[in-house]
């Protein structure tokens, strides 16, 4: 890694696209410190903090803590996920979006209009949400029409800076810019929640021998999960495939070898945010709205959807929102990856360019063992999903270890780094490229 960026920064070009990067960077965290007018900031922290929110834990771990101090990017890029999101199972649905899909640039780049407004749309519908929730909760400053309209507008009005400034990254930048900013933000609460950790086991230690122990521990399991997420992302399955050799003149051209990579993680991170924000949707508008604190089947039915209640020894019945938490993983993974990925177009097109599986009959046979494989793998990367959500979870239920990064965190940040590496390795390839073109 770090020969890459070493070689990275003596090309002008992509020395100047990761340092604009950089720049932008900057730009967000200060932003993050930046409050709302018109907001009590220590006040809603104070409750944030407190029992009665602690479904808003993940909203404000994937914020980078813009939320808990409620700055002008308090909603950061979540409005965008949830957009492209949207729009992924849209374009399944509606063929006219489809068919854009397909069209090559022009069409992508419609679907990214589009994906603008319904960022802006939800920006707003999230911010007038809160507000109503800050109102019945006397969080405003002044219960007045100039207030609310002011906190509406600065909460969508950042979240759209965010994206821009995501896409200005992908354009200008070193690319996967949205990925980015959401990486940045949870890099961004790693400190805080190490030195939690620091505090709550190793600094409060009996003893410096068990100090030590604990210290160890806490080193091991994070670079396990690390080297996990790594092995995970990094996991291909190599389909072999054969092209028939074709006649050409007096020539036989063709009937070279290649593969079809299988990725064990075929989805990434996205079932996991999907089985979070379908889990705790339901939690942060209870929380935002005062319920859910009572001791009816409603309240109950929220805790156990909260990941702040998994995992308790003193509370066990509400572990079976971990077992929904978990088959929901599982479920979006193998959903994701068939809207994503589809065996039948890829066997056609293969029967068509005259390629094949060795052993294996064009055509629908193909597809069948493509989607046989794909079935397998996947089921292999969901559960390795799950296990690596389940890891931190466990920690903070058994241990009470009170940090916000998790498994979701390290597949983000390890992902991120990951995939931004090979784009500034594509853009230095691409620079030689263009120098011996030029000699």
């Amino acid at each position: 890694m770090l020969k890459t960026l070493r070689n990275a920064f003596k090309i002008k070009d992509v020395r100047n696209r990761i340092l604009f990067t950089f720049m932008m960077l900057i730009v967000i965290r200060i932003g993050s410190e930046l409050p709302i007018p018109g907001v009590k900031g220590s006040v809603f922290q104070s409750w944030l903090n407190s029992k009665s929110a602690d479904g808003l834990g993940f909203v404000d771990a994937i914020t980078g803590g813009s939320f808990s101090q409620m700055s002008v990017f308090a909603l950061n890029i979540t409005p965008y996920i949830t957009s492209s999101i949207i729009m992924q199972l849209l374009t399944i649905a509606i063929p006219k979006l489809e068919e854009m899909q397909r069209d090559g640039e022009d069409g992508r780049k419609k679907i990214v209009e589009i994906t603008r407004y319904l960022t802006i749309a939800l920006g707003l519908l999230e911010s007038v949400m809160m507000v109503i929730g800050f109102y019945r909760q006397n969080y405003l400053t002044e219960k007045t029409p100039l207030t609310v309209i002011m906190v509406v507008t600065s909460l969508t009005a950042g979240s759209a800076v965010l994206m821009w400034i995501g896409e200005r990254i992908t354009e200008k930048g070193v690319g996967n810019g949205i990925s980015i900013v959401l990486t940045i933000n949870i890099i961004s609460r790693i400190p805080e929640d190490l030195s939690t950790l620091w505090s709550q086991f190793i600094a409060s230690a009996a003893n410096i021998p068990k100090a030590i122990v604990a210290g160890l521990i806490i080193v091991a399991i994070i670079a396990a999960m690390v080297v996990f997420v790594v092995l995970l992302q990094d996991g291909v399955r190599k389909i072999p495939v054969q092209y028939s050799k074709k006649i050409q003149g007096r020539k036989q051209v063709g009937g070279q070898s290649t593969h079809i990579p299988l990725k064990v993680n075929t989805s990434g991170v996205i079932p996991v945010i999907f089985a979070q924000s379908l889990l705790q949707t339901p939690v942060i508008i209870a929380s935002l709205l005062g319920k859910g604190n009572g001791t009816g089947i409603g309240s109950k039915i929220l805790k156990g959807m909260s990941q702040s209640n998994w995992c308790n020894p003193n509370e066990p019945i509400y572990n079976i929102g971990l077992v929904v938490y978990i088959i929901l993983i599982i479920a979006f993974a193998y959903f994701y990856t068939s809207i994503t990925f589809n065996p039948l177009e890829i066997a056609n097109n293969m029967k068509k360019a005259g390629g094949f599986i060795p052993g294996i009959r064009p055509g629908k046979p193909t597809s069948d063992y493509l989607n046989k494989i794909l079935n397998y793998i996947v089921f292999i990367g969901a559960v390795g999903l799950a296990f690596v959500a389940f890891i931190p979870i466990f920690f903070n239920g058994v241990f009470n270890a009170d940090v916000s990064f998790g498994g979701t965190s390290i597949i983000i940040i390890v992902g991120v780094i990951i995939e931004t590496l090979k784009q500034i390795e594509s853009q230095m390839r691409v620079r030689y490229y263009k120098g011996f073109l030029n000699d």
